[in-house]
């Protein structure tokens, strides 16, 4: 399954021209992607998170490092866009650094992002929803 995840997903990055940069001194120990919200939500969600990694900004979004393959078994509720490879698409220019984290990893932890991100846009959690039969 998680091979087929990956060929799927090598299938749909875009060309890697438009990837985020991290700073010189960042480990990406897991690999990296990114997961962008809606600008207004960008200051919303800072103080709902235990740890806050690189974020960028482009003035309609904030992009949020996390590890690679976060999306994994996860619904990003619709407001979001999951780029995997930190890979931004149709971007004219980069998005900017606006927080870098202490120490060398750049990554916001995906779960509370998740979760932080469905209560803001009142999208229930993918574990939370009915099962049908």
């Amino acid at each position: 399954m998680d091979t087929l995840m990956r060929l799927r997903r090598d299938r749909q990055t875009p060309p890697a021209r438009h990837r985020l940069v991290l700073p010189d001194d960042m480990t990406v120990p897991l690999g990296c992607d990114a997961v962008a919200a809606p600008a207004g939500l960008g200051l919303l969600l800072l103080p709902r998170l235990p740890r806050v990694g690189c974020v960028y900004a482009d003035g309609t979004r904030w992009w949020w490092i996390v590890p690679s393959d976060s999306d994994h078994a996860l619904e990003w509720p619709a407001a979001t866009y999951y780029a995997a490879g930190a890979v931004v698409p149709d971007a004219a220019r980069l998005p900017h650094l606006i927080h870098r984290p202490d120490g060398t990893v750049p990554y916001t932890p995906p779960i509370p992002l998740y979760l932080a991100l469905c209560r803001l846009t009142g999208t229930t959690p993918a574990w939370s929803r009915p099962i049908s039969a």
